[in-house]
């Protein structure tokens, strides 16, 4: 059995299919015509490379080549040629229009494009310079809590030097991508150019928390609002707001506030949570401690009482 067609891959008899197409695919991105232009000496190999792929690149052509019922051009071999002059009277060979890259539907867009229009030079017609689309180009950007929920406008350098500004769709979540169609990478030989995908990196705010389409916020509120209750101001998204403390609030009690959340582009809105933080002065002068001690000599109560019940049965 010759070798031929392997050695042309770099490759022994023993490889497997996926070895095939691997080493395939390295050598079109060294070889191809389009990417070296000029180079005969090289459209040569890129030629040799496409035929032998042509033919142990497919599984059921392999098989025939390895058993030496076909050369290295695809033709019958003359000890074989009587079995096949029943399958084909012409004698041409039913084997020579197969390309053998039917199972490359994984592969990128450059090579897709590529293999479509290599079959020119490897017939002998000479070779046809293909178009084909640009590479994609791939980038990350931070932006602010407030852009994120809000929607704006960020400006960023481009692979060529070029300052672009990206619209910043309103509601974007973290880790999202937007795609720019046509600044990626030139096409070749007028192809189109290739897209920019931009991977989203929200910074976290000092104030706001998101949660889905909610956003959460942590309000201070002094004792005698809690006890008494108050309506105070609260940030929002788009601006302070009234709060209503009903009285006797208690420290981690969450209040909402409808629609003041995510607004995302379709127009679906999230609401704010509000997790109040009763905080005690920096410091209890004698007034407010003889004030407190007063109180509770009067009216004690134990918040902890249900928890520990709870806890002696554990």
């Amino acid at each position: 059995m010759s070798e031929t067609l392997y050695k042309a891959l770099g490759l022994s008899k023993s490889a497997t299919q996926a070895e095939i197409k691997k080493a395939y695919r390295k050598l079109m991105k060294q070889l191809h015509p389009d990417l070296n232009p000029g180079d005969t000496a090289g459209e040569e190999r890129f030629k040799a490379v496409t035929a032998a792929y042509d033919i142990i690149g497919n599984k059921d052509l392999r098989k025939r080549y390895d058993a030496g019922e076909i050369d290295e051009t695809g033709q019958e071999t003359p000890q074989k040629q009587y079995y096949r002059q029943y399958a084909d009277k012409d004698g041409a060979n039913p084997y020579a229009n197969q390309t053998g890259y039917g199972d490359m539907g994984e592969m990128d867009d450059l090579f897709q494009q590529m293999f479509r229009n290599r079959r020119a030079g490897a017939q002998g017609a000479g070779y046809q310079q293909a178009a084909y689309r640009g590479t994609d180009r791939r980038y990350h950007m931070k932006i602010s809590f407030l852009d994120a929920a809000l929607g704006g406008t960020k400006q960023i350098q481009m692979a060529d030097g070029a300052n672009l500004k990206i619209q910043i769709p309103r509601g974007i979540d973290d880790g999202k991508t937007i795609r720019l169609k046509g600044k990626g990478e030139p096409g070749i030989n007028k192809g189109p150019a290739g897209d920019a995908y931009i991977q989203v990196e929200i910074e976290g705010h000092p104030v706001f928390r998101r949660s889905g389409m909610d956003v959460e916020v942590t309000l201070p509120i002094t004792i005698y609002e809690a006890g008494l209750g108050a309506r105070v101001k609260v940030p929002t998204l788009r601006g302070p707001v009234g709060l209503k403390i009903p009285a006797g609030a208690n420290n981690g009690k969450i209040l909402r506030l409808k629609g003041r959340g995510i607004e995302a582009a379709a127009g679906k809105k999230g609401d704010q949570l509000v997790r109040l933080a009763v905080e005690m002065p920096a410091e209890i002068n004698p007034e407010m401690a003889a004030l407190l001690e007063t109180w509770r000599e009067k009216h004690a109560y134990d918040p902890r009482g249900e928890m520990m019940k709870g806890a002696a049965n554990v």
